[in-house]
């Protein structure tokens, strides 16, 4: 017997930094309220929605948000209080289940096929949720509720802000037909034009095509587009888990050479930083070692070159530096071309455990001497 559909939650919470900053400070309600350091080097952690009007989003450098929004007011992070008000929302899921997977601090996952309480659906277990953080944190979250993870991510999108979307089991492929393609998990720019080349624009486009014709195409990834075309995603919540790595790619229109690559590294190395800072934001104690550079060869070769320095990366420019020397670890013919870069951060480690590692080496040192 098939196992009936998983009920999954995805909840997130609304310009959550900006928002706190506004709860806090009167003087910022109904205002553009920006959440950055002013500085060439800055980059935007949060836009509240009035700032979001005139095209403020999250990861702009700063100063292009103050070139879009000229009245913006301006307010430096304060991540301690971020992450106060996150474990208030975390204590508030944990009431309802033990299945949660945060995606960072202010949005998880929550599987309530199964709850502590005795609400009668997954529907009603979102509202009280949503409910439960307007009156303890004085702040809003929209939810998506679906059988599974992607369409639950989509469906807290779907009323933003402070709503609440559901699609139902019987629903899914309906739902899914008219959006487009873009709108599916892992689906970027490029993934976009090229399916745009095979005649496909919505998902329901994309169902049309067989899933064999899919993999001739774009190898495992295919048949993974057909599942997600029909609803499908048996992807589990797993409950928070250490971090391995933290990365980010792309994949360029037209193929370059390994010299030409230097800008898009430290382009990919800053958003790389952005990820690790966030991920310090929940676990201070977690550092990344090792720097990994990615390569895909015009010929799908998948390429990968890792420092472990003696003294971790402690600062973007440090990782920035480190990935492009990685480049002459490549040993591929100058003529060689490129259609993918990726810059990595890993090897994490606990604050403790480095510590007693610098130590020890510091003793051999000694030792030697």
């Amino acid at each position: 017997m098939p196992s009936p559909p998983r009920k999954i939650l995805h909840v997130d919470m609304d310009a959550f930094y900006a928002s706190v900053e506004q709860r806090d400070a009167p003087d910022l309600r109904g205002q553009p309220v920006v959440v950055a350091w002013r500085g060439a080097r800055s980059v935007v952690c949060a836009a509240s929605y009035e700032a979001r009007k005139f095209g403020v989003r999250s990861a702009m450098p700063a100063v292009r948000a103050e070139r879009l929004c000229p009245q913006a007011m301006f307010v430096p992070p304060d991540f301690a209080r971020y992450k106060a008000v996150s474990r208030q929302i975390r204590e508030i899921f944990a009431r309802h289940t033990d299945l949660i997977e945060p995606l960072s601090l202010d949005e998880a996952y929550l599987d309530v096929t199964i709850t502590k309480t005795d609400l009668p659906s997954a529907t009603a277990t979102a509202e009280a949720i949503r409910t439960a953080i307007r009156e303890e944190t004085q702040l809003t979250a929209s939810a998506g509720v679906a059988p599974n993870k992607f369409l639950a991510k989509i469906a807290s999108d779907w009323n933003k802000p402070d709503g609440l979307f559901v699609i139902r089991p019987h629903r899914v492929e309906a739902f899914l037909a008219p959006l487009p393609v873009g709108r599916l998990p892992g689906v970027g720019k490029v993934m976009e034009r090229r399916l745009a080349d095979l005649g496909v624009a919505t998902v329901a486009d994309l169902r049309g095509l067989e899933s064999a014709a899919l993999e001739h195409h774009f190898g495992r990834w295919g048949r993974r587009l057909h599942e997600l075309s029909l609803g499908i995603d048996e992807h589990p919540v797993q409950p928070e888990r250490p971090t391995l790595q933290i990365s980010s790619e792309d994949t360029f229109e037209h193929d370059l050479p390994l010299e030409a690559l230097e800008p898009h590294i430290r382009r990919l190395a800053e958003k790389t930083w952005a990820g690790y800072q966030r991920e310090r934001e929940q676990h201070d104690e977690r550092i990344a070692r090792t720097v990994v550079l990615k390569l895909k060869t015009s010929d799908f070769r998948i390429l990968t070159r890792s420092l472990t320095p003696s003294l971790r990366p402690a600062s973007l420019t440090e990782l920035s530096d480190i990935a492009c020397d990685l480049r002459s670890r490549v040993e591929h013919p100058p003529h060689t071309r490129y259609r993918l870069v990726g810059v990595g951060l890993s090897g994490f480690v606990d604050r403790d455990s480095l510590a007693a590692q610098t130590d020890l080496f510091d003793l051999s040192d000694n030792a030697i001497e």
